[in-house]
């Protein structure tokens, strides 16, 4: 139960870099909420991977390229139901904020990430 405490709040330090830069790149750049969502999931990933690092998993036993390169397979894969929830509330609801829309894509991913994570990334 500490451990997934623990990946709940990495998540929520993540979720708030993702809207942070989502808003930021929505505000000072012509990116549509489409493109802008892209650069703040990438962003939230490497904000994540350092929390989920050194406060949830501890370091793997692998080195931190591989380590990496884990985290960001599992990411990836997780970032991708994340966007396509993302984009179908967006289409399905236009009036929807874009902030409202990442808030719930990001609930249905985190189940995902926790097992990703926890099997393939950080495992021992």
């Amino acid at each position: 139960m500490v451990r997934l405490g623990r990946f709940v709040l990495a998540g929520g330090i993540g979720f708030f870099a993702d809207a942070a830069a989502l808003w930021l790149l929505l505000s000072v750049t012509p990116l549509g909420p489409l493109a802008a969502r892209v650069l703040s999931i990438g962003f939230a990933l490497t904000v994540t991977w350092q929390i989920n690092r050194h406060l949830t998993f501890a370091p793997s036993s692998r080195g931190i390229a591989q380590e990496g390169a884990r985290y960001g397979g599992v990411g990836v894969a997780t970032s991708i139901v994340n966007y396509l929830v993302y984009c179908a509330l967006l289409f399905a609801l236009p009036s929807l904020p874009p902030l409202a829309a990442l808030t719930v894509a990001s609930l249905v991913a985190m189940a995902l990430s926790f097992v990703g994570y926890s099997r393939l990334v950080f495992d021992r």
